[in-house]
């Protein structure tokens, strides 16, 4: 398996995820064989990447213009938690193999799931006809009798990942420090992508560090509300889970970054009332990212 369309994205908007891995007793009982056994048929984590963007692809030109995932296959995401080895996945090793499975963290991708939350966001955003040419109300329709028949199997309260496209929310960065285990994939003279992890108890302290900060020298910042939200989606899982920052294809453009410390100490000169050192980290924050947003409105 190269993951010759996992290294080579081009013309593809850059996109960025923040997951969840669970261990194996936070899912319902009935799911885990099938979560352990996915887990196990992927040969390596750029196997699962290659394959979720071939299958994105395949929805968007498949006749009929239905381009929601169907849900007769999940791709799942495994770690390890840290302390333990991490597969070497520039020679495609098992990423998924462990002398004890049940040791394994899993982040199932929900695609049916998110798909129709995404939908739900994009009609939010436009009307009338517009709304219906990109997505028409008979395959929306369709699309929720798929979320109803998951939700009634899989009971699924939680969804493990958030996306983002055209660069990372500053309020992600908050959930990790620079000394975090980071990994860099790379190939052909191109960072793939950077992921960094840290345990889900660390995460939520750091992240309701910066709200109570926040709150008192900042209330009226919209980052506020995005930490607040952040706070509650990751209480929902287990205490013994990870969070992975996965930056993709934008890495190459942003790495090495230093964008958690500066949100860090944005905050901390917020809460001490040093208004020019939180300006200065702002500043470092915005010439980082604000040219990678802007790359969305290019033509």
């Amino acid at each position: 398996m190269t993951g010759s369309l996992y290294r080579g994205q081009a013309g593809l908007p850059f996109s960025s995820t923040l997951r969840v891995y669970e261990p194996l007793d936070a899912f319902p009982e009935d799911q885990r064989p099938a979560l352990k056994a996915a887990g196990e048929r992927a040969a390596s984590r750029a196997a699962v990447e290659n394959a979720e963007l071939l299958a994105s692809l395949g929805r968007i030109t498949r006749p009929g213009g239905d381009p929601f995932p169907t849900g007769r296959t999940d791709l799942v995401r495994v770690t390890r938690p840290l302390g333990l080895p991490v597969a070497d996945e520039s020679k495609d090793s098992p990423n998924a193999k462990d002398s004890d499975g049940d040791s394994l963290l899993y982040c199932p991708s929900q695609l049916v799931l998110r798909a129709g939350l995404a939908a739900n966001a994009l009609m939010e955003g436009i009307h009338g006809p517009l709304a219906e040419l990109l997505i028409p109300e008979e395959q929306r329709d369709r699309h929720q009798e798929r979320i109803d028949l998951v939700s009634a199997r899989e009971g699924a309260n939680r969804v493990h990942t958030r996306a983002s496209t055209w660069g990372i929310p500053f309020s992600w960065f908050s959930l990790f420090l620079e000394s975090d285990p980071q990994e860099v994939v790379e190939a052909g003279g191109r960072i793939l992508t950077v992921r960094v992890l840290a345990p889900i108890a660390e995460a939520l302290d750091r992240v309701r560090y910066a709200v109570a900060n926040l709150a008192l020298a900042a209330p009226d910042l919209d980052m506020l509300d995005d930490l607040t939200q952040l706070t509650e989606w990751l209480e929902l899982f287990h205490a013994e889970s990870m969070v992975e920052l996965d930056y993709g294809a934008v890495a190459d453009k942003v790495y090495p970054d230093d964008s958690p410390m500066d949100v860090r100490l944005g905050i901390e000169c917020l809460a001490e009332g040093d208004m020019t050192g939180a300006a200065a980290a702002y500043r470092r924050l915005a010439s980082r990212w604000i040219p990678i947003r802007q790359l969305a409105r290019a033509s």
